[in-house]
């Protein structure tokens, strides 16, 4: 964002300060080597995207590692104990915390503001990345497990971290809809359409949550367990939106088409997204 409060684009979808006003921006078709574009990105990246940056990059890390050790050490792919969930959420977590803090760059909101905001989103995504891989590693659940108090103490940390990942979240959308964003044609609409899904998965996960907690507390251990898996399509589906829709407004950008008929795709992808996530909610609704 430069001192005027413009979002402007940048040459791969990550992290980035602006270019200064009036600096040329890179032609559609440009394609200056990997290890260039990364460095650019580095140099002009603000401290807290750079936080987010790193730490991303060691959560996919993370998330790679564990699938060689489930290939490695076998054992159930699906259930409540499996090398799945820090596979998933290492890299879940690891892509959508490199996400935000590259989509927030095109947000009408304070660099201050943002990058405190950026920080507590990525120490969240640490610790509930860690309390998840520690519980695999000690072969227990992670989530909605009471059975010692260090267990319920894990399950617990995790709620609350998914409490603070939605507040944060919650404000970026806000900014988001209160003040048009910059970017390119179409990224307004994917920024906007991006964090409403993202607001839908994350509250299809606070319900997961709720109600496994309340089975639990019943005595209904396994039932909790299964009690998630209807939603997990819906929640999936809606975090990912906040990466797969502007990543798509950016490619766009750096084609020869005009901004209107970018638009018009935009537009188009956004109508397939969300009847995406409506058949994900129907399914749950059925299923649940």
């Amino acid at each position: 964002m430069n001192p005027h409060g413009n979002p402007v684009t940048v040459p791969v979808p990550v992290p980035t300060q602006a270019r200064p006003t009036g600096a040329p921006g890179p032609r559609p078709g440009s394609d200056p080597d990997l290890l260039g574009r990364a460095h650019a990105v580095w140099r002009v990246a603000r401290p807290g995207e750079r936080v987010c940056l790193v730490t991303g990059g060691v959560l996919i890390l993370s998330g790679l590692a564990h699938l060689l050790v489930f290939a490695v050490a076998g054992g159930p792919w699906d259930g409540p104990v499996s090398w799945r969930k820090p596979v998933t959420f290492g890299l879940s977590f690891g892509l959508t915390l490199i996400a935000v803090a590259w989509v927030t760059s095109y947000l009408r909101i304070g660099a201050r503001r943002r990058t405190a905001l950026l920080t507590v989103l990525a120490v969240d995504s640490v610790v509930e990345v860690a309390g998840i891989t520690l519980q695999a590693w000690r072969h227990v659940p992670s989530h909605l497990n009471t059975g010692t108090p260090f267990d319920t103490g894990v399950a617990m940390t995790l709620a609350v971290g998914g409490g603070v990942l939605v507040v944060v979240l919650q404000v970026f959308a806000a900014a988001a809809f209160r003040h048009r964003p910059g970017g390119p044609a179409g990224m307004p609409l994917a920024l906007r359409s991006g964090f409403a899904f993202l607001i839908v998965g994350l509250l299809s996960g606070a319900v997961m949550i709720a109600r496994g907690v309340a089975l639990s507390r019943t005595g209904h251990q396994q039932a909790a367990y299964a009690s998630t898996a209807p939603l997990k399509p819906l929640h999936g589906v809606g975090l990912n939106a906040v990466l797969v829709l502007p990543a798509l407004a950016w490619l766009l950008s750096r084609t020869a088409w005009s901004a209107a008929l970018r638009r018009r795709v935009l537009r188009a992808a956004v109508a397939g997204y969300t009847a995406v996530v409506l058949g994900a909610a129907v399914w749950a609704a059925l299923t649940w």
